[in-house]
């Protein structure tokens, strides 16, 4: 989670990522850890805040919110478990989520190109070896459906030239308003 301070006001922000948990550097599989443990108490009732965090919006709208958390956590463990990292799994919830979430191709490839821009900063080297990846795999619990970016994004509503685009071969206004939709 990042915690931002503008003026008194403090501004955190959650990623529980449509992306599969393999894409992520160490760094943001440790963070969607986290995040995704904090919020499954968010949507278990075991905490005061966060509860309208619009990253909670599509776990919430499930019949069982807690379940779908948890099954979300579960691949995020399974990955962790995968690079071997020692992951508590006990903490994620018994219950299970049956069937798949609906998420766009637009939420997915905005997710994509957020995930890059982080990797070209914090991690160069990961981001060279996704670089041959055009459409990532999306978290097990999803099914992609076709749509734009969902509303709930907190999208960066500044446009960039070609030329200052963070991410090379990307088209500098992907996922720069809500309007943009992925071609196929």
């Amino acid at each position: 989670m990042t915690i931002r301070r503008a003026g008194n006001i403090l501004f955190r922000f959650m990623r529980l990522w449509t992306l599969h948990p393999k894409h992520l550097d160490a760094r943001g599989l440790v963070a969607l850890w986290r995040e995704a443990l904090l919020a499954q108490k968010v949507l278990r009732g075991a905490t005061r805040g966060y509860k309208h965090h619009p990253q909670l919006v599509r776990f919430a709208e499930t019949k069982n919110p807690p379940a779908a958390l948890a099954t979300y956590l579960k691949a995020v463990h399974e990955e962790a478990v995968r690079r071997g990292y020692k992951f508590d799994g006990s903490k994620i919830g018994v219950r299970r989520f049956r069937g798949k979430l609906k998420e766009t191709r637009g939420q997915l490839l905005y997710e994509w190109l957020h995930l890059k821009r982080k990797l070209k900063k914090r991690d160069p080297g990961r981001l060279r070896d996704l670089s041959s990846i055009k459409i990532p795999a999306p978290h097990p619990l999803f099914k992609i459906v076709p749509g734009k970016v969902r509303e709930w994004e907190k999208v960066r509503w500044q446009r960039t030239s070609v030329r200052s685009n963070p991410v090379e071969n990307e088209p500098a206004h992907v996922g720069c308003c809500k309007k943009w939709t992925p071609q196929p």
